[in-house]
């Protein structure tokens, strides 16, 4: 699983429930894997949400900004006592660099996409 892997190399942090952890709108520079807990994703303000989902154990989220460089397109949100492991804009781009430039043009493309569609 992805978290196990991380969890030696990069920054774990245990981060209470109700805690935002980014909002839509905002720079980004770090994505997060989720080794225990849940995280909403979810658009629009504190009085009117809008969920996108819910990320759990070993799933990642943030790491749109650190692909396209463009602002968070939504918010994440504790929803339990989490440990978050952070990947750095910096690691993504070391193992980018070290990556065929085909998969790296997709995966750039790949996120245009997704931001379009989700207008």
């Amino acid at each position: 699983m992805a978290s196990q892997k991380a969890t030696t190399v990069l920054d774990r942090k245990t981060v209470p429930s109700g805690t935002v952890v980014f909002r839509e709108g905002e720079t980004g520079s770090t994505a997060f894997i989720v080794e225990s807990g849940k995280v909403e994703i979810w658009k629009g303000n504190e009085s009117e949400r809008h969920r996108l989902g819910v990320i759990s154990e070993g799933g990642i989220f943030g790491e749109m900004a650190l692909i396209d460089g463009e602002p968070r397109m939504a918010s994440a949100t504790t929803l339990t006592d989490c440990v978050l492991v952070s990947v750095s804009e910096s690691m993504l781009q070391d193992k980018l660099d070290r990556s065929d430039p085909f998969v790296v043009a997709l995966l750039r493309i790949f996120a245009h996409n997704i931001r379009t569609i989700t207008k």
